[in-house]
């Protein structure tokens, strides 16, 4: 099986994207390395700390879905040179560098995973 390493996923991740909302943190993801899709995302973690899957969701064109509702029947999609928003409600980040980790299961390739550190923007 073919994989990915976490170095090239890392750069899915807008830099500096990392910003506390009114229900929590987001940032947000610009493909650029090729289309492709999951049929499962795993729970968002900050700083090695696992966030509940119900709390995330991803956000495109306007549209917001669930990590805990991604199947095969509804994938998570990143089209190439597109961004998405994802969202962790109910956890904001405290200033310094934080390390986000996140996981998808891809057809083919199995389960990828990546992570980066970055600072909470100011608001």
């Amino acid at each position: 099986m073919v994989t990915v390493p976490a170095f090239l996923l890392r750069r899915l991740y807008v830099k500096k994207s990392l910003r506390n909302t009114e229900n929590g943190f987001e940032f947000e993801l610009r493909n650029r390395l090729g289309s492709g899709y999951a049929f499962k995302l795993w729970p968002l973690t900050v700083d090695g700390v696992e966030l509940p899957p119900e709390d995330s969701v991803f956000q495109l064109e306007g549209e917001e879905t669930a990590f805990s509702e991604v199947s095969k029947e509804r994938t998570f999609t990143l089209a190439m040179n597109r961004t998405i928003t994802i969202k962790a409600n109910g956890t904001t980040l405290v200033s310094g560098p934080r390390k986000i980790g996140m996981g998808f299961d891809v057809p083919g390739l199995g389960t990828l995973r990546f992570d980066f550190t970055d600072v909470v923007a100011d608001e």
